[in-house]
C-alpha cells in the first residue's frame, strides 16, 4: 500500500532538507540523493515514492552546497542584449535544447545593449558559480574580458566573429554579411544604394562598414545615402528613416536595411506612398525573420542559422566541461535569400 503523506506538513523552522525527504519517504538520505542526481540508478517505484515526498515537502536542492561537494552547479549563464527581440529566440532555443538533455539549466539575463550593464551582470552571474557562460557579441569591456579570461570556466561569445575571442567564438562576420547583401543589390543592377539603421549597436555598425566597403570596391557612392538613428528599431523607425533618406536623395534605387523590422516598415510606407517595390525602390533586410517571407512583396534578407549557432555554442561548452576538444572559432555562415523585394 502506498504511503499517505500529509497534505501540508509543517516544520518548526528552517529549510526543508534532504534528511526530511528521506524520513518522509522512509529511505536513507543517500538513496534520496542518488534518486535526485541519477534517477536511472533506482527503481521506478522508489523514484516515484521519493518524488512524492519531494513535492509534498516542497524540497528545493541546495545548489550551493552541492557545488561545494562536486565543484559543479549545472548552471550556464546566458547574457542577451534583449529578451524581447525575436532575433534571439531561436538562438535561445538552440542553447536550451542542447543544455537541458545534458542536465544543465540556464540563468538568463538582459544587458539592454549596455556594456556597463553587461559588465555588472557578468559579475552578478559569476557570483552564482556557473559552470560556463554564453555572451552576445565580441565587444565586452576590457575589465570584463580580463575577468572572464581569468575565471577558469568556458566562455562562448555568439552572434559574430572576432580576431581575439575570450575563449570560444561562434557566429558570423557581420561585416561580410553586410558586404554580401550590398553586392547582391549591385549585381541586381542598382547603383544608388541607401542604408538605414536603428539602435546602431556594434553588430549593426559592422554591417554598415561592410555596406560601405562594397560600394567603395565597386566605385559607387558610399557616404551620402546613409540614414541612422540610435532609437529602438521598429516598423515606424523603418518608415521614417526611409522617407528621410529618399526625400533627400530621390535618385536612390535600392535600400539596405540593417534588420527586417526596418525593411518591413519601409515597404509599408512605400505602399502608403505609392512607391513600387522593387520597380522604383528595391528593399533588403537582415536576419530573415518570419515577416520576411510573409510580407508582400516578400523581403530579400540575410539568413543566419541562429538555432544552429545556439546548439554549437552550448555543445562547445559541454565538450569543454567534459575535457573534450572544441574549436575556438566556429563560423556558422550566412546566406543571401533573394525574394521579390529586390
Amino acid at each position: 500500500m502506498d504511503t499517505e503523506y500529509p497534505k501540508n506538513p509543517r516544520r518548526s523552522s528552517g529549510r526543508v532538507t534532504l534528511a526530511d525527504v528521506a524520513t518522509l519517504a522512509g529511505v536513507s538520505p543517500i538513496t534520496v540523493s542518488r534518486a535526485l542526481k541519477r534517477p536511472d540508478m533506482v527503481t521506478d517505484k522508489l523514484r516515484q515514492k521519493i518524488d512524492k515526498a519531494v513535492k509534498t515537502l516542497g524540497y528545493i536542492p541546495n545548489q550551493a552546497a552541492r557545488s561545494l561537494v562536486s565543484s559543479e552547479t549545472k548552471i550556464i549563464s546566458v547574457l542577451f542584449p534583449s529578451l524581447s527581440n525575436s532575433v534571439f529566440s531561436s538562438l535561445l532555443d538552440g542553447i536550451y535544447n542542447t543544455l537541458t538533455p545534458a542536465g544543465y539549466k540556464m540563468l538568463l539575463t538582459n544587458t539592454h545593449y549596455s556594456s556597463v550593464q553587461e559588465e555588472e551582470l557578468i559579475e552578478t552571474m559569476l557570483e552564482q558559480n556557473p559552470d560556463g557562460m554564453i555572451l552576445t557579441g565580441i565587444d565586452q569591456s576590457d575589465s570584463a574580458r580580463q575577468r572572464l579570461m581569468n575565471i577558469g570556466i568556458p566562455v562562448v561569445q555568439v552572434m559574430e566573429l572576432g580576431d581575439n575571442p575570450i575563449d570560444i567564438n561562434v557566429g558570423i562576420s557581420q561585416f561580410d554579411a553586410g558586404y554580401a547583401m550590398t553586392e547582391h543589390l549591385i549585381q541586381k543592377g542598382h547603383r544608388h544604394i541607401g542604408f538605414i539603421g536603428a539602435r546602431m549597436d556594434n553588430r549593426t555598425q559592422r554591417r554598415l562598414q561592410g555596406y560601405r566597403q562594397a560600394l567603395i570596391d565597386h566605385s559607387l557612392p558610399s557616404e551620402d545615402y546613409i540614414s541612422t538613428s540610435f532609437a529602438h528599431t521598429s516598423f515606424q523607425a523603418g518608415a521614417e528613416l526611409m522617407v528621410k533618406l529618399v526625400s533627400e536623395h530621390n535618385q536612390i534605387d535600392a535600400l539596405f536595411c540593417s534588420n527586417d523590422d526596418l525593411a518591413a516598415g519601409a515597404i509599408f510606407e512605400c505602399q502608403r506612398r505609392g512607391i513600387k517595390v522593387p520597380q522604383q525602390l528595391a528593399i533588403a533586410g537582415f536576419n530573415d525573420l518570419e515577416i520576411a517571407s510573409a510580407i508582400s512583396p516578400r523581403l530579400t534578407s540575410v539568413a543566419i542559422p541562429r538555432f544552429e549557432m545556439g546548439q554549437k555554442a552550448a555543445q562547445c561548452l559541454l565538450d569543454r566541461l567534459q575535457d573534450k576538444p572544441c574549436p575556438t572559432h566556429i563560423d556558422v555562415g550566412f546566406k543571401i535569400v533573394p525574394r521579390e523585394s529586390s
